[in-house]
């Protein structure tokens, strides 16, 4: 090893010469962590994290949960095979089980289970539910997380302070809170157009692109009385939220779901039909 490489700071002298100039507050971490990425010693994705976990502290469970109306439940008294269909229909992992009402919930189902009754002739869906979890809708979301990690638990009910039901909370809502806004190779910048043409003769579109604006730029006539953007265009047709690499055909234009979470549509990349000749 020559001497100019030995002396040369590796990365740990580097990340050690900046944590030694200890920030006083939020403000002045966030900007050690910018000057951080800027020497090259936090790549873009880690930066974002960072920036997530920190922000974490900041925002609610009621800023992020599945709305009590948007909750998909099962009632303890649905028939083993109702409870199938609609368990392989909204793809779920975990549900929050009720009897009667929403504000009754009684346990959670974990889908994987169902496959364990698939031949009991004596089902009672009470033998199979785990205790549900209550918590109120102010609770932070870094303290949330911390909870889920201890007690292993993946959805949390959100309670309003008159224990009424108004959520529920899964591990994948507060995880995408920290990475889910992480730019990935179908993400453009801000500044640029809603629409790019691709190498491959496609065309990568922002969700939040305007059904109008579509349009004009594909002479499309699709209608955008009912939803306005794209990624409501979707969202309309398929009545669920899609997920990653799903395709969807609408009017003979194809569109695959290049980024998605559980809420929310990205990026949609866009296959046009073919052009139509008039004969001569």
């Amino acid at each position: 090893m020559d001497s100019s490489s030995s002396s040369k700071p590796g990365f740990f002298e580097r990340i050690s010469s900046l944590l030694l100039r200890e920030p006083e507050d939020r403000e002045q971490l966030m900007q050690l962590l910018h000057s951080a990425y800027e020497r090259n010693l936090l790549d873009a994705d880690a930066l974002t994290i960072t920036e997530g976990a920190l922000s974490a502290s900041e925002i609610s469970v009621r800023d992020v949960m599945v709305p009590r109306p948007q909750m998909d439940v099962v009632d303890v008294d649905d028939p083993l095979e109702e409870i199938v269909a609609y368990v392989n229909k909204t793809a779920h992992s975990r549900f929050p089980v009720i009897d009667g009402n929403r504000d009754n919930v009684i346990g959670i189902l974990l889908a994987k289970d169902l496959l364990r009754v698939q031949t009991e002739d004596d089902f009672n869906l009470r033998d199979w539910l785990r205790p549900a979890v209550f918590i109120p809708e102010s609770k932070r979301l870094n303290v949330l997380l911390r909870e889920f990690r201890v007690s292993r638990n993946h959805m949390a009910v959100v309670v309003d302070e008159y224990a009424g039901v108004c959520g529920v909370v899964t591990i994948e809502d507060v995880l995408e809170q920290i990475v889910g806004d992480i730019e990935d190779e179908y993400d453009f910048d801000e500044a640029d157009d809603n629409i790019q043409l691709d190498h491959a003769g496609r065309y990568r579109v922002k969700a939040q692109t305007e059904i109008a604006d579509f349009n004009a730029a594909f002479s499309m006539h699709f209608s955008d009385e009912e939803c306005a953007t794209v990624g409501g265009l979707i969202l309309q047709q398929l009545g669920r939220v899609p997920k990653r690499n799903e395709m969807v055909m609408i009017d003979g234009t194809t569109f695959q779901v290049l980024r998605a979470d559980s809420r929310r549509l990205y990026t949609l990349l866009v296959t046009l039909p073919p052009p139509v000749h008039d004969n001569p």
